[in-house]
């Protein structure tokens, strides 16, 4: 066959499939915009409830200001760690944890410090005195619970009210249960030395380093003494224990020969 009766070659079309994965993937980013755009400005991107537990000398709504976030807020404008940071910064709270239920659901639990004593300030107003030394106004007409001393002639300055409240966080109820009133008693060989007046009618010197020690052998020393048939007096509990009768004017003596340690029931 010549070469002018040869049929020319059909041309080969190009294929597509790069131009269709384009327009798919154009098609897919488009689509996941508009839903993220329609998820924004639906209800289920805001914080619908916001559960607090935990608390009970703060309210929830006190904690909840703090928090700085409220219902219908954007639920993922902020972080956990963020809002548990804002709420720790309140002088009553101890700690708190902030974990987030999708859709829109906040729980925080907070652990507040205890209370360990109470006080009058100067206005006559009672308070409740916490284990970080803070305080909190007991409501109105409230009387002042038998459970935990009385802390007095301490001022909220004082560095070693803040020591006392934080020992005193670590002692069970139980052990305080015969402590009626603290007060500072400092001297020159003992700056956290203190006076503990008893329910059982007794004075108590001792300081708050040795306070966490002395404590647990108190009540048995005063069962010793009372055996003896001693129902008052001063028991000071240093380096040494001894108790000593109050002298006739009402102010105790330091002689620790004046009566002889009782030994103490376990």
């Amino acid at each position: 066959m010549s070469e002018d009766n040869k049929v020319p070659a059909l041309p080969v079309p190009k294929p597509r499939a790069r131009t269709n994965r384009k327009l798919l993937a154009f098609l897919f980013i488009f689509f996941i915009t508009v839903l993220i755009i329609l998820f924004f400005q639906s209800s289920l991107s805001r914080i619908s409830h916001i559960e607090v537990e935990g608390n009970e000398l703060l309210s929830s709504e006190v904690i909840g200001q703090a928090s700085l976030i409220a219902v219908g807020d954007r639920y993922f404008s902020v972080s956990s760690s963020t809002i548990q940071a804002r709420i720790a910064k309140l002088p009553m709270i101890k700690s708190a944890e902030v974990n987030k239920s999708f859709p829109g659901v906040i729980h925080i639990t907070v652990e507040e410090y205890p209370k360990v004593a109470f006080q009058i300030d100067p206005d006559g107003k009672k308070q409740a005195v916490l284990a970080d030394g803070g305080v909190i106004p007991l409501p109105p007409g409230s009387a002042i619970p038998l459970d935990l001393p009385i802390l007095t002639g301490w001022s909220d300055q004082d560095p070693n009210k803040a020591a006392l409240c934080k020992v005193l966080s670590d002692i069970p109820k139980s052990a305080l249960s015969d402590v009626s009133e603290i007060k500072p008693d400092p001297s020159e060989s003992y700056p956290d030395k203190i006076k503990i007046y008893t329910r059982s009618q007794f004075e108590v010197h001792t300081t708050i380093a040795y306070l966490p020690d002395k404590i647990d052998n108190l009540p048995g020393y005063v069962a010793g003494l009372q055996e003896n048939h001693i129902t008052n007096g001063v028991i000071t509990m240093l380096e040494a224990e001894y108790h000593t009768p109050f002298a006739a004017s009402g102010e105790s003596k330091t002689d620790p020969k004046s009566t002889p340690k009782p030994t103490p029931k376990p």
